[in-house]
């Protein structure tokens, strides 16, 4: 039942993400492109995506973690680290780096692969390979940082 009910929320979000066009490269492109305010080319459309988006997750995680536990497993599982490392700042600055790039961030490029894009499946194998050699990286012999978790 569980995997079942993932697969939902999956499927809405991925549904989601396609109607709100966070699937596009050249919507998120024009969004990001700040510069294009004074001649007009700017598309603010995305940001009531992501204002959606915020609001939707205020509100469900403060009605979630009313809950003793979650619906599929004993307990909730919230990050407890508080202090700031490189990879707390270096991690989030490529991501937002590769996402000012190309238009792409995860989610988005794994539901563009849906519609055939070429583009998507360049980012997703460029992805897949900076996931794999940063896990390599925080789990060689010596490394001062905490291992990468196994999923």
């Amino acid at each position: 039942m569980a995997v079942l009910a993932q697969f939902i929320i999956g499927l809405v979000f991925g549904c989601g993400l396609v109607i709100g066009g966070m699937s596009n490269p050249a919507k998120v492109l024009n969004f990001l492109d700040l510069g294009a305010i004074a001649s007009g080319g700017w598309d603010p459309s995305l940001a009531c995506v992501m204002l959606g988006a915020i609001a939707v997750t205020f509100v469900g995680f403060r009605l979630v973690l009313r809950r003793q536990r979650p619906i599929f497993d004993t307990a909730f599982h919230l990050p407890t680290a508080t202090a700031l490392d490189a990879r707390i700042i270096v991690g989030p600055a490529i991501f937002g780096v590769g996402w000012g790039l190309v238009g792409f961030c995860p989610g988005p490029a794994l539901t563009a692969l849906g519609t055939g894009g070429g583009a998507a499946a360049v980012f997703v194998a460029a992805m897949l390979v900076g996931m794999t050699g940063a896990r390599l990286l925080a789990n060689r012999p010596g490394a001062s940082a905490p291992a990468v978790p196994r999923a």
